[in-house]
């Protein structure tokens, strides 16, 4: 019975041993000249290491229910497309229903002007 974890064993063991290797290069082959660039924030717009009580632009969080939205709709839009032949109309109507509450949602995020970035 154990015997047939031994693959999988192995493979976790495999795993572990190609990652601490590819950390151990990064950390003895990278070069360490950090400069204002390197040490800039990146991607969020505001100092990392400021206040935690800010104010956060409301533009972040209508960005992340599009990708959400989205995201969703791929995640279930490409199982049910294998399977449409199987499950026939019924499937068919279903993600019909689901395609259209979420195009309400993206339709409300358009109007609301989420979409729209100075």
């Amino acid at each position: 019975m154990l015997e047939n974890y031994l693959p999988v064993l192995v493979f976790v063991g495999v795993g572990l041993i190609v990652g601490v290797v590819m950390v151990a290069l990064g950390f003895v082959l990278g070069t360490r000249r950090p400069d204002s660039e390197k040490l800039s924030p990146y991607e969020c717009g505001f100092e990392a290491f400021e206040d935690a009580r800010m104010k956060f632009d409301v533009r972040y969080y209508l960005v992340a229910i599009l990708f959400i939205i989205f995201d969703l709709e791929i995640a279930f839009l490409f199982p049910w497309a294998i399977v449409l032949d199987q499950i026939g109309m019924v499937g068919f109507i279903a993600m019909t229903i689901f395609l259209g509450i979420l195009v309400v949602g993206f339709i409300y995020e358009w109007k609301k002007g989420a979409l729209e970035w100075e």
